[in-house]
């Protein structure tokens, strides 16, 4: 079986090497055609949990409250931020600003509704809204009432007064929205199993739209934002002037993704080509890998492209992935040619292509199938960027292996046969031969060594936590760190977190009981009817009412003190200000449905509307969190809440949700660790199951895979000790170092059995497996540990940690391959049988 395959691949591959590159690179072309549909996304969706409860009542309370897209700019005047030069400028900016198509609105302390500057009354407050652009208004009350007030204070100006805030609020696209919610109904379905095959083929129409209409949308916002950013250019003299908002962040992570895309695929491009010339100095050993290289990436750009697979920030680094990990395959045929060329220098270049091919095609297979099933442990993942990372990896290394055994061989054929070549220092054999020397006479103090680091790994595998701040994910020379920084600080917390308080269950039993009674006799609903029409709203609700204000303060002001906490805001500010109104009287039934009545339409849709449903059974605090807080723990913090919420305040657990981007982010912290277990599982077992099949012995499966397990938990347990937490990057480290590690332990390995064959001598097979395909080991490595060295020039900082970390891995991958595995695999053969 084995000689009819290599038959078929001489005669089809070896024997006819035009046709064969013609037809493979039709191929290629024919798919790298669809690479100009392939996308990026940095959207919140894009980083959630898979089936995530949590996330479908978040989507349900934002449609019930009403959400918009808006940017926030902040501005911190050199002037008085209340001086006519700086509310002229401020109003300058808001105009500019106006004239953008898709702003309908920026909010800013020009617009802002006053009450104390001087107190108004209810009746003067339902004739006029005033502003600090309305004739008579004292400036210095509304400074202090923009510092102190319930409302305005930590939202719209800092406490200080010298910093406040523009809300730029951008048009809906409802064509998008819709799509998007017809999207979300049709994927829980499919996920809940009762999904139709009607319905199945309207998802796949729906998720098309929905992809062609929201690339158009992100090019029209990415637009308009660096419309934005030139008219903040202008106003730069006068103020300090920092932009936020969640699509800014969106915009600027594609920025970064795509930069990173090219960036660090030109440098490792870069960076390869120089260290194929360095270490081989052959033009035919340049060119064949660095083609192998660019047809796979081209390949997985088109392929992308084609089935619609956008690239996301976990999967941004994939470009700089396959290039290693298709040269690393390409070094292996190149080291172990020029070696059967110093054998046999009178062999023809047929012959030794032939050869290389025969020798190294089953490690290459198994080599390329125990990386594809590393990342394919990403799959057991409950994030869906790291799942398709996982496909992605899988499917390019699988075209990486194709790649390596079609182009490079009948590009090589086609090729003249290059001369013998000895480098003058021979740095690689010092480091191989000095590995061996490590083997043969210091053992055992190399076992203790790599039992130290293995402690040492546990114990920092220990400290690992996944408790980490979103703006610690850019540098603070980035806008993005600068705002979040400023707003955090100054303008009441980033993150927000919704408490949402829904009646007492025992509520809606009564209302059913008085509606049964009032069926059974006709006169009782009328003998009610008008003062239930005077009491309006408070009468009818359960939380719109005199009896539960005292109530909704107190859990105001508890969820105000959570040193977590920056700005809250709910219907205990709405109460306060409609106290204002009353003259500072208790508000009773009455006096809360007249004044409801009576406020104008913006100040209904600003203070009861995002705070309390409709019927006013329903309660909504808004809090945000202040992100930069190095002490804070996510989890903890909403225990503490749900726990404290319960217990304080006498409320049913069933009563209380929690929900917001700190929720669902939170989620996707929590299930770091559960998916680290899972992946690393997964992968042990896998691999454990190809070494089984390969090397037919279960002690030599176990001895094989002991090295890439010390140089993953090395690397994991740094991180602990150095206090980096995981995260969405951090969390595919252990898998891909084991992952791309293996490959030079399944070379080793086979290489060490076939020399064993020759004597019959452990240690003299262990230095001639040094000396052979050692070399190869180290010149992946070194490509591989500074190709992934690049990635520290980027300015998303778990990218920088991503390729620190792993080149970190691979270095003591290499070590305990060239040490450890070899001390292992001398322990393996019977005493006997090294003598």
């Amino acid at each position: 079986m084995k000689q009819t395959i290599i038959s078929t691949y001489e005669r089809l591959i070896l024997k006819h090497p035009l046709t064969t590159l013609s037809l493979l690179l039709v191929l290629i072309a024919s798919i790298g055609f669809f690479a100009k549909d392939f996308h990026l996304d940095a959207s919140a969706d894009s980083l959630m949990l898979e089936h995530d409860e949590d996330l479908r009542y978040f989507r349900q309370i934002n449609a019930q409250y009403g959400t918009s897209d808006f940017l926030i700019i902040s501005y911190s005047p050199k002037d008085a931020l209340l001086a006519p030069d700086t509310l002229a400028d401020i109003r300058k900016l808001r105009d500019h600003l106006l004239n953008i198509e898709r702003v309908t609105q920026v909010l800013s302390i020009l617009d802002a509704p006053l009450i104390d500057s001087p107190r108004v009354t209810l009746a003067e407050l339902s004739r006029e809204i005033r502003t600090v652009d309305t004739p008579g208004v004292d400036m210095e009350l509304a400074l202090a009432e923009f510092t102190t007030g319930p409302i305005y204070k930590d939202l719209l100006v800092s406490a200080d007064g010298r910093t406040t805030a523009l809300q730029v609020m951008l048009a809906t696209n409802e064509e998008l929205r819709s799509l998007h919610r017809q999207r979300t109904e049709l994927r829980e379905k499919r996920d809940d199993g009762v999904i139709t095959a009607h319905e199945e083929q309207q998802l796949a129409e729906v998720t098309a739209t929905y992809d062609r209409i929201s690339r158009d949308h992100n090019e029209r916002e990415a637009r308009d934002i660096a419309t934005i950013r030139a008219i903040m250019d202008e106003h730069r003299d006068t103020a300090e002037l920092f932009l936020g908002g969640i699509p800014m962040i969106v915009v600027d992570m594609i920025d970064f993704i795509r930069n990173d895309l090219v960036k660090f695929g030109i440098a490792v491009l870069v960076f390869l080509v120089s260290m194929l010339v360095l270490i081989f100095r052959r033009t035919q050993w340049v060119l064949l890998p660095m083609a192998c290289c660019f047809c796979t990436v081209l390949f997985m750009f088109g392929f992308l492209g084609m089935v619609g697979w956008k690239v996301t920030v976990v999967s941004s680094n994939f470009t700089s992935l396959l290039l290693i990990i298709t040269l690393s395959l390409c070094v292996h045929l190149i080291v172990r040619y020029n070696e059967l060329l110093a054998e046999q220098p009178q062999a023809s270049h047929a012959e030794l292509v032939r050869e290389t091919i025969r020798t190294k095609a089953l490690p290459s297979i198994f080599t390329a199938l125990t990386t594809i099933a590393a990342f394919a442990s990403l799959l057991t993942s409950d994030i869906r960027p790291i799942i398709d990372f996982g496909w992605m990896m899988a499917i390019g290394i699988g075209f990486a292996l194709i790649i390596s055994l079609i182009l490079f061989p009948a590009g090589l054929v086609l090729l003249k046969k290059p001369q013998p070549f000895a480098p003058r220092i021979d740095m690689t054999g010092y480091i191989t031969r000095g590995c061996g020397h490590l083997v043969e006479h210091h053992g055992r103090a190399t076992l203790l060594a790599f039992a130290l680091i293995s402690l040492v790994s546990l114990y920092g595998i220990a400290q690992l936590t996944v408790e980490n701040r979103f703006i610690d994910y850019f540098k603070p020379t980035t806008e993005i760190y600068q705002g979040m920084a400023l707003i955090d600080r100054q303008l009441g917390g980033t993150t927000p977190l919704d408490v949402v308080i829904d009646a007492d269950p025992e509520f809606f039993v009564a209302l059913e009981q008085e509606a049964a009674f009032a069926e059974d006799d006709p006169f009782a609903d009328d003998f009610f009817a008008e003062d239930r029409v005077e009491a309006g709203l408070s009468g009818s609700s359960y939380w719109f009412n005199s009896y539960q204000i005292s109530d909704i303060h107190a859990i105001h002001e508890y969820l105000d003190q959570l040193p977590e906490s920056g700005k809250v805001l709910s219907m205990s500010t709405t109460f306060t200000l409609m106290q204002h109104v009353n003259d500072g009287q208790p508000l009773d039934n009455m006096a809360l449905s007249v004044i409801h009545r009576m406020l104008p339409e913006v100040i209904d849709n600003s203070l009861f509307r995002p705070y309390m449903s409709t019927d006013g059974n329903q309660i909504r605090f808004n809090l945000r969190i202040i992100d930069s807080d190095p002490s804070l723990q996510r989890n903890e913090l909403l225990g503490k809440i749900e726990k404290d919420l319960v217990k304080l305040f006498d409320l049913k657990p069933e009563q209380v949700n929690l929900t917001g981007m700190f929720v669902l982010y939170n989620n996707v912290l929590q299930s770091l660790f559960a998916s680290q277990i899972m992946t690393i599982g997964v992968v042990f077992l896998v691999i454990v199951g190809m070494f089984l099949i390969q090397f037919r012995s279960l002690r030599l499966a176990l001895i094989a895979i002991v090295p890439n397990l010390i140089s993953a938990a090395a690397v994991l347990g740094l991180m602990g000790l150095m206090k980096i937490p995981l995260d969405i990057m951090t969390i595919t480290i252990a898998a891909i170092t084991i992952g791309i590690a293996v490959d030079d332990t399944i070379h080793y390995v086979h290489r060490y059995i076939d020399e064993l064959r020759v004597d019959n001598n452990p240690l003299k097979a262990i230095m001639r497996t040094h000396d052979s395909v050692g070399r190869a080991m180290y010149y992946t490595s070194i490509t591989i540990i500074t190709g992934f060295s690049i990635l520290a020039l980027s300015n998303f900082n778990p990218t920088i940690y991503f390729g620190l970390f792993t080149g970190l891995a691979m270095i003591v991958a290499m070590f305990a391959n060239l040490t450890l595995l070899a001390l292992l695999l001398l322990l393996w053969q019977p005493r006997q049988q090294q003598t």
